[in-house]
């Protein structure tokens, strides 16, 4: 089902999101400091930048969403939105203790520290916060913000009126969909995701992988 205002923007192993808005653009996370040129290349293409972009939106704190934040503030003047309960994790670049779900991930952990030279990003401060229910109106994005944290303490969805869902890393579609492959705090995810079940969600854009139905997921949950 596919939707011509979303242009997924694969950047390696990770997906940022470019959504067109009634006048102008909003950019759901931005990849690793190592993916900028390429990110840089697809938002000119589609004749975002200098000016047409509205706000940009970072599901969770974690390197490879929101690697090319800082460029993007300093470069551009975009404005950086998140959860506050991240905000640790880029202003000062606070590491979380979390268990990998699965081999694959596990095996990752293990190359992001033998490589953590390559896996670095500008630290920058955000300059809005957004919090649960706030409604993106004034962005031009018909979308509403929801709090899911469990992957990370300030893991945000964004759910659009017509039941699109970017969930960052909440929920992932490498191989086929399923939840997070790193946890933070598996009480908290697992209410997440029994919130989520009971909402109006068709499609699931996930930080990781291709998007999919919301049934192809609720059929395993």
């Amino acid at each position: 089902m596919k939707n011509e205002n979303i242009t997924t923007i694969e950047l390696t192993f990770v997906n940022a999101f470019l959504v067109r808005v009634h006048d102008g653009f909003i950019l759901i996370d931005t990849g690793l400091a190592m993916h900028w040129e390429k990110l840089e290349k697809e938002l000119m293409s589609a004749d975002c930048l200098p000016d047409k972009l509205k706000l940009v939106i970072v599901t969770h704190g974690d390197l490879d969403h929101v690697g090319n934040c800082a460029k993007l503030q300093e470069k551009y003047k975009c404005k950086i939105a998140m959860h506050k309960d991240d905000s640790l994790m880029v202003e000062n670049g606070l590491l979380l203790k979390r268990k990998a779900r699965s081999l694959t991930a596990k095996v990752f952990s293990i190359i992001r520290r033998l490589f953590r030279r390559k896996f670095t990003f500008d630290k920058f401060k955000p300059d809005v916060y957004l919090s649960e229910g706030q409604n993106l109106n004034e962005y031009g994005f018909n979308a509403k913000v929801l709090h899911i944290p469990g992957h990370t303490k300030g893991s945000i969805g964004i759910l659009t009126d017509d039941g699109n869902l970017f969930a960052g890393d909440t929920f992932t579609n490498k191989r086929k969909p399923e939840i997070a492959n790193y946890i933070e705090n598996h009480l908290e995810l697992e209410n997440s995701i029994n919130r989520l079940k009971k909402m109006n969600i068709k499609m699931i854009y996930p930080g990781h992988g291709k998007p999919f139905e919301m049934e192809q997921l609720a059929r395993k949950l």
